[in-house]
């Protein structure tokens, strides 16, 4: 059985037991999270989809740590001009631990 539920404004298909980053949530590490937001789920090839989501279905998450992602290097720079800027991002995630779909 999968399920893809919306999770911090984004779409993600899950199963149980995945483990998968998202945008960084306002949770504590050991929480678990409810999801409510579950847009389709299929059950052996049982297809439910909702009209945008679906009633009574939950995705349960396990909040397993926060950390950061790599560092993203952006450099800017018109030739002839002596215009260069440099900007540098690293974005912070976490990850969760999918414990269970109940419909």
């Amino acid at each position: 059985m999968y399920a893809i539920v919306e999770i911090a404004g984004q779409q993600f298909k899950v199963e149980k037991d995945q483990r998968l980053f998202v945008h960084r949530l306002d949770a504590k590490e050991g929480d678990k999270i409810d999801f409510d937001r579950v847009l389709l789920t299929d059950d052996k090839g049982k297809v439910n989809v909702g009209a945008p989501a679906i009633e009574g279905v939950t995705v349960t998450a396990k909040v397993e740590r926060h950390l950061k992602g790599d560092k993203v290097i952006i450099f800017k720079k018109k030739r002839r001009k002596g215009y260069q800027k440099q900007n540098g991002h690293r974005q912070q995630f976490t990850e969760l631990t999918i414990t269970g779909i109940k419909a």
